[in-house]
């Protein structure tokens, strides 16, 4: 059993981390951190829970501690981080001088040379950039990322085609709500709206798209020549990011073939990997959030309405922002790096 422990447990991710934490059969929750201001309270004192099942009995009664590498156990053998990004850039690299294995979803970091940006199903081996890392740093521990999350939902897809050829992306996104946190977005601006920008976002996708299908050639990663643009728009769902996709194709597939990509898409033998990675639908109007969020458990991508374009394919994909999209996708980077001999 892997004791683990959480950065920043009390916030929306936070509390996806804790449940999708309780019953895992590998991973023992050890320690809950948070700000100083509710160190020292009980987990349930000091959490506003939202998530949709009851607050874990044996967690509502832990004590949480500062987000400090004192704080935390010795025997704590991997930490789960859902700091805001502006937090993390300075309090992670102290866990990592201090040896700890970090299994970050801040955005922080993601885009350099020295740390993995992993999907498991898609870019495993991209996790030896930790003996770079740590050469480099001069650490013992290691810090691995997920990407954003309208990156992941669309990474799989894309990387599904790649066995076509890549040349360009366009994306349209229709983000949920929850993905700005809880009080990111005010109800005034979002009930019957919809809001054609978020801030960041579109860089986000247009780079880690392109190093997360990158080729590592033991010492460094060559991101993906693919040329892509995005769109991101926020609209009045609660979870489940819908994307719009665009993809112009060395080769010219079926919408047949794209199917059977989409279908082949690879998986990985851990507990939180979803089998299969994609679920397809062939009707025009799915994916949709409020039918399809949850499908995998809500670690699959949902991906439908194949159809040719004069200049390649069109589809839809469709994740679950929380759960895929950020705490699952850490979950499962930490599954791989025990898996891997990391932890």
């Amino acid at each position: 059993m892997t004791r683990v422990g959480i950065l920043g447990a009390t916030g929306a991710v936070g509390q996806r981390f804790i449940q999708l934490l309780d019953d895992h059969p590998d991973f023992e929750l050890a320690a809950v951190t948070a700000s100083e201001a509710s160190a020292g309270e009980t987990y349930k004192e000091a959490a506003k829970w939202r998530v949709d099942t009851p607050i874990p009995e044996d967690v509502a009664s832990m004590t949480v501690r500062a987000t400090d590498p004192d704080e935390v156990p010795d025997d704590v053998d991997l930490l789960f981080s859902s700091l805001p990004s502006s937090v993390a850039e300075r309090v992670e690299p102290k866990f990592l001088d201090a040896g700890y294995v970090v299994s970050s979803n801040s955005s922080n970091d993601r885009l350099a040379d020295d740390v993995p940006l992993v999907i498991p199903e898609i870019n495993p081996e991209h996790l030896d950039l930790i003996e770079v890392q740590r050469d480099e740093r001069g650490w013992d521990g290691a810090l691995v990322k997920n990407p954003n999350c309208s990156t992941i939902t669309m990474v799989p897809t894309l990387a599904a085609l790649d066995r076509f050829g890549i040349e360009r992306v366009h994306v349209s996104t229709l983000q949920a709500v929850s993905g700005a946190g809880y009080s990111g977005v005010s109800s005034m601006e979002i009930i019957d709206n919809a809001i054609p920008h978020i801030g960041g976002e579109e860089e986000k996708m247009e780079t880690e798209s392109r190093k997360l299908l990158g080729d590592f050639d033991g010492a460094e990663v060559e991101w993906h020549g693919a040329e892509v643009s995005a769109s991101c728009n926020r609209i009045p769902t609660i979870d489940g990011h819908l994307e719009n996709v665009w993809a112009e194709l060395d080769e010219d597939p079926t919408v047949a073939e794209v199917y059977e990509a989409f279908a082949d898409a690879p998986t990985q033998d851990l507990y939180t990997a979803p089998d299969p990675l994609i679920e397809t639908f062939t009707e025009p109007d799915r994916p949709q959030p409020r039918l399809d969020r949850m499908v995998g458990g809500g670690m699959a991508v949902a991906a439908g309405g194949v159809q040719h374009t004069d200049s390649g394919i069109q589809y839809n994909c469709l994740a679950h922002n929380t759960i895929r999209g950020a705490a699952g996708a850490s979950l499962l980077n930490g599954e791989l790096l025990v898996e891997e001999g990391w932890v």
